[in-house]
């Protein structure tokens, strides 16, 4: 079968737009600019900050608590990312004003920067002395460290980050993951005294798609920093040119119940599937856990956690102890309109890059090339083993497919042709059509 080029995702679906989540983003959608899958990600990524670390789900061995990290990618500087995050910050405002004062940081340049954010007490040893001989040794605190260990990174610029993680020697990529995974945080430098336990914290990213591909290296995609976000396409949704007139009231009323859910959630508790809940699960693990070929497989390699977190903070906004089925076809759904982002940004790549390079070699030669034709184009300087291997990789993965070439007194020769893809649809402008979220 031909290899379907990626287009622009299609609209959330409606079952992303359950409960709390979906009445503030259709209260507030229409007096803005910003995408509606904008003003969801980053109402879930706020909240689920929010929440702290009290409520969370156990898969085998692991605790998985409501911290989500995801990156808002647009086709543009002018897609409206920011702007996104506005009336969020409202919001949180209204529901916890020093936590939305404090908390909300930017600027990631270091992995011992991120952990003296969340840094728990520090204690030197000092000698206790008697008429001029050490007589022993105390604990003294000398920094008091942070008490609330929630914090939300915002990052209008996230290509700065990525350009911090290509430094040789910099901590922030495995601080990065370790938060993601525990919130147990520390560096073994000499001097870095700081480390962090039970840190709760949250990632929300602004990047264009031309700054993504970029900046992103091999090492990221690989390592497992990529596939702990959640990678969302979004742009200009409509053109308000007296901006938005959203009645205060109305914010406020809403806010009084994000309010009772954020309470509700800093309560300790296991969160666990009821029976619907455990039966769609069923349905829905094998495709999850059974990851996709190539780059995009390394990118989306957190399926199923990734989806219980989106579900346990839809269940936590309806204050249910248990995650129903309403809210894990909520983040399915949300989870589906990240495959789809992932897919558009980052491509059908199979992440190996002699692989891709000669996918592209294939494309622009319609009538094939033999294994001799693509030895000659590299120059010799790759052996036959990898091009094998490449040629292998492209046939397992539907992009390549292999003829023999009848040849007069001699063994027929390879030829290796691409398979010629689907046209995509053009790229979307800025303006988008807005989602249906009833």
């Amino acid at each position: 079968p031909p290899v379907r080029v990626a287009a622009w995702p299609e609209p959330l679906e409606p079952a992303a737009f359950h409960g709390l989540a979906g009445d503030f983003v259709r209260l507030v959608s229409p007096h803005t600019e910003a995408d509606v899958a904008a003003l969801l990600f980053s109402l879930l990524v706020a909240i689920g900050n929010l929440f702290g670390r009290h409520a969370y789900f156990v898969a085998e061995a692991d605790r998985h608590y409501p911290n989500m990290f995801a990156v808002l990618a647009g086709l543009s500087a002018k897609g409206r990312k920011g702007t996104s995050f506005g009336y969020i910050h409202v919001l949180c405002l209204l529901i916890e004003a020093a936590w939305t004062r404090e908390r909300i940081l930017k600027g990631l340049s270091s992995g011992e920067g991120l952990i003296w954010a969340v840094r728990d007490p520090i204690e030197k040893q000092e000698p206790i002395r008697e008429k001029g001989r050490v007589v022993g040794y105390q604990s003294v605190i000398i920094d008091d460290g942070v008490t609330d260990k929630r914090l939300l990174c915002q990052e209008g610029e996230f290509a700065l980050v990525l350009r911090v993680l290509n430094r040789e020697g910099n901590t922030l990529s495995a601080v990065i993951r370790t938060a993601w995974d525990t919130g147990d945080l520390s560096v073994l430098t000499k001097n870095s005294p700081a480390k962090a336990t039970g840190a709760h914290i949250s990632l929300l990213g602004h990047i264009t798609k031309d700054e993504l591909l970029r900046h992103m290296s091999n090492t990221e995609t690989t390592n497992g920093f990529v596939n702990r976000f959640l990678w969302v396409c979004v742009k200009r949704a409509r053109v308000l040119p007296e901006g938005g007139s959203l009645p205060e009231a109305d914010m406020i009323a809403l806010a009084a119940r994000f309010a009772d859910a954020v309470a509700f959630a800093q309560e300790d508790r296991e969160l666990k599937r009821d029976a619907d809940a455990r039966a769609l699960w069923r349905q829905v693990y094998p495709a999850l856990s059974e990851g996709k070929p190539g780059l995009l497989g390394a990118i989306l390699g957190r399926a199923e956690a990734q989806v219980m977190r989106i579900a346990c903070i839809y269940a936590l906004l309806d204050r249910s102890a248990e995650i129903q089925r309403i809210h894990l076809e909520a983040a399915l759904a949300v989870w589906r309109y990240c495959e789809a982002s992932a897919q558009y940004l980052f491509g059908e790549s199979l992440g190996n890059p002699l692989a891709d390079d000669l996918y592209e070699l294939l494309r622009q030669a319609p009538n094939g090339l033999t294994r001799n034709e693509i030895c000659n184009h590299f120059g010799r300087h790759r052996s036959a083993k990898e091009i094998a291997t490449a040629l292998g990789l492209l046939a397992e993965y539907g992009k390549a497919r292999m003829a023999k070439d009848a040849a007069a007194g001699g063994r027929p020769a390879e030829r290796w042709f691409s398979i010629t893809p689907v046209s995509s649809p053009a790229e979307p402008g800025e303006l988008s059509q807005q989602s249906e979220v009833n």
